[in-house]
């Protein structure tokens, strides 16, 4: 079958997301899978070429992370076919004689709004094409930090407080706002958009005029904010959830940062990059939190990981205060960055054995939808015509005055 890769974007996250797509391009080939680069770019532009599965093509070719693309014509000018995908899409490149490209099971590897979200899954769905990956619901859920948390608080699971508004209504009261999260929470306080991940846009305010400001850049990438209780004695660890007949938990990580939160440069830049798995001083694996607790928090973990209906992989992130010992579900990710695939070799499975998995599952997934019922036998149509429905249908169709 041919594996289509997707991955870049219109996201803020748009270079993690090559980062995580090139990985996996690269080890489904070891695999010896076919693959097809399925590239957007921060357009909204599809650009499909064996060329583009190449990490160095975005660093040093034509393409640069962030920048256009050169000759536009060789590498884009895609069309889905629509009448040819079902059970697979199938893209065309514009012109005679265009190449073909289907693509039997779909990878995605987007990060943030545009594809881990739930709307590239929801083209997946409609095509029926397997997909990797948590479904369309659970994948807009986890996306949203706020609805997380208030599922959170309905499942009885541990979430530092917190308070929520948009746009408009931070445009309409913002004094009021300000007195009510001085009011419910304590200082500090944590902002962040509600959509967004790599710790863009997150801000740790200590004072009124601090969080103002905070909220006004938080809304700068999201119409909707989360301002959340800082947590002391911080501690930030991570455990991965896989699926399968019995969901596995990965080893727990903490993340080592000197600044007041585990920010984008200590993510991905300083040191190679600790969400990357390269700057290791900055992970301590398995986290020093003792056996009693790990086992909790893996416990956990899992129990998210199913309430929340994920599939495929999820990360789940804590908050722990090391001196009380509680613990708060801050988020969960649906697709980690290169899959987090450090903290699974860590965890005794390595990268091959992690993309095998997911695609295996993928597959016992979209079979056991495959056995659903689609359709329901009706005579409902017979009634269409009936004098009394016709005449329903007249009303409605004419003018309002």
């Amino acid at each position: 079958m041919n594996i289509g890769v997707f991955f870049g974007s219109r996201s803020p996250e748009h270079e993690v997301s090559i980062i995580t797509g090139e990985l996996i391009i690269s080890e489904l080939k070891k695999l010896g899978h076919s693959v097809v680069p399925v590239y957007i770019d921060k357009g909204g532009r599809w650009f499909m070429s064996e060329e583009l599965g190449a990490l160095k093509f975005f660093t040093s070719g034509p393409v640069r992370a962030g920048g256009g693309i050169e000759k536009r014509e060789k590498y884009g000018k895609v069309y889905l076919d629509i009448e040819a995908s079902n059970g697979k899409l199938v893209f065309k490149k514009k012109g005679f004689g265009g190449k073909e490209y289907i693509v039997d099971f779909a990878f995605p590897a987007f990060h943030g709004r545009n594809g881990e979200d739930g709307t590239i899954q929801g083209l997946f769905e409609i095509f029926n094409v397997p997909y990797v990956g948590c479904d369309v619901a659970s994948s807009a859920i986890t996306m949203d930090k706020v609805l997380t948390k208030l599922l959170c608080e309905r499942f009885g699971i541990p979430t530092a407080d917190f308070i929520y508004f948009d746009s408009s209504e931070w445009d309409a009261k913002k004094s009021g706002l300000l007195d009510n999260a001085e009011k419910k929470l304590v200082w500090p306080m944590f902002v962040k958009p509600a959509r967004l991940g790599s710790s863009i846009g997150i801000t740790k305010t200590k004072d009124r005029k601090e969080l103002e400001f905070a909220i006004e850049v938080a809304l700068k990438y999201d119409d909707k904010v989360l301002v959340e209780k800082g947590v002391e004695n911080l501690a930030d660890i991570t455990c991965c959830v896989m699926d399968g007949k019995n969901p596995k938990a990965s080893l727990i990580q903490e993340a080592v940062f000197g600044s007041d939160l585990f920010s984008y440069e200590d993510k991905y830049l300083e040191d190679g990059g600790a969400q990357l798995g390269n700057a290791k001083q900055k992970l301590v694996i398995p986290a020093e939190i003792g056996t009693e607790l790990t086992e909790k928090i893996r416990g956990l973990s899992v129990e998210v990981f199913k309430k929340f209906g994920c599939s495929g992989i999820a990360r789940v992130d804590f908050l722990l205060d090391r001196k009380s010992g509680k613990y708060y579900v801050s988020e969960i990710n649906t697709l980690p960055g290169t899959l987090y695939h450090h903290l699974w070799k860590a965890s005794g499975v390595e990268i091959g054995t992690l993309i095998k998995e997911l695609i295996k599952t993928a597959e016992e997934k979209h079979q056991k939808k495959e056995r659903l019922i689609n359709s329901f036998e009706s005579d409902l149509l017979k009634f269409a015509g009936s004098i009394k429905l016709r005449t329903h249908l007249e009303d409605n169709s004419k003018p309002r005055s």
